[in-house]
């Protein structure tokens, strides 16, 4: 009983604290079924999901598949939130809107042989305070870069995450490296680790900003500081298109 009581407060507290005051991302990664159509994941995305999402005050919606033939084919969902208490809320006004039960009924009611995906996973990330807010890329991004940097410990992530609110989103800035959003996960299956989104108008724009940044003073000053010294220890990165009825 104790223990069940404690998770309550402690949820309580994340939700009326600082931490309550962050943007909250999910982070929703479909793992596609090569043999069977795709149609109904996509129109139930299009035509129910996103739209009562975004009669919840929802907006920016991102849905992505991975640039390139990669197996298992894979499909990702971005939903920003303006808080913790605003996902469980938006969760229950969009199972309730009955626009949305009435647009997601041939998905909800699929047989089993006629959903796309085998599974999906979601991940949740805090905003940091240097990048607090999702930003929507400029029109013409055609090219997404979602990077996850994993850290050996709690402290090496923190330190990772300094990094970035002490200098790095200021070089990103200079070299024009678009961020979408950046955030420390709070749940997920790579943790400890730091998501963020990049875009980019093509390959050219993108080998142009990395280069840049590779070069940049102030990154090679901080990169020989000790502070940030190991903090990362693997670096996951996917390339993505955004699909036609994405928000982003």
């Amino acid at each position: 009983m104790f223990p069940r009581l404690l998770l309550i407060v402690l949820f309580g507290f994340l939700l009326n604290s600082s931490f309550g005051q962050s943007q909250i991302y999910e982070l929703r990664e479909y793992e596609l079924d090569f043999f069977r159509p795709a149609e109904v994941l996509h129109t139930y995305l299009e035509k129910a999901l996103i739209p009562a999402l975004n009669r919840q005050g929802v907006q920016h919606v991102g849905v992505f598949e991975e640039s390139g033939e990669a197996l298992p084919k894979k499909l990702y969902l971005l939903v920003p939130y303006e808080s913790m208490a605003a996902f469980g809320t938006v969760t229950d006004a969009v199972r309730a809107d009955g626009q949305y039960l009435a647009a997601a009924k041939p998905y909800l009611e699929a047989p089993q042989d006629h959903i796309t995906y085998t599974r999906y996973e979601s991940s949740f990330i805090r905003s940091a305070s240097g990048f607090p807010a999702l930003e929507k890329p400029a029109g013409d991004s055609e090219l997404f870069e979602l990077r996850i940097y994993e850290s050996y410990n709690e402290d090496a992530l923190r330190r990772k995450v300094k990094m970035f609110n002490d200098s790095e989103f200021e070089i990103f800035e200079e070299v024009d490296l678009p961020m979408v959003f950046f955030g420390e996960n709070i749940s997920g299956h790579q943790m400890p680790c730091l998501t963020y989104l990049l875009a980019f108008k093509d390959k050219a724009h993108h080998a142009e900003a990395w280069s840049k940044f590779g070069a940049h003073p102030e990154w090679q000053r901080i990169l020989k500081l000790e502070e940030y010294a190991n903090t990362v220890s693997q670096i996951t990165r996917v390339f993505l298109k955004p699909l036609p009825y994405s928000q982003l």
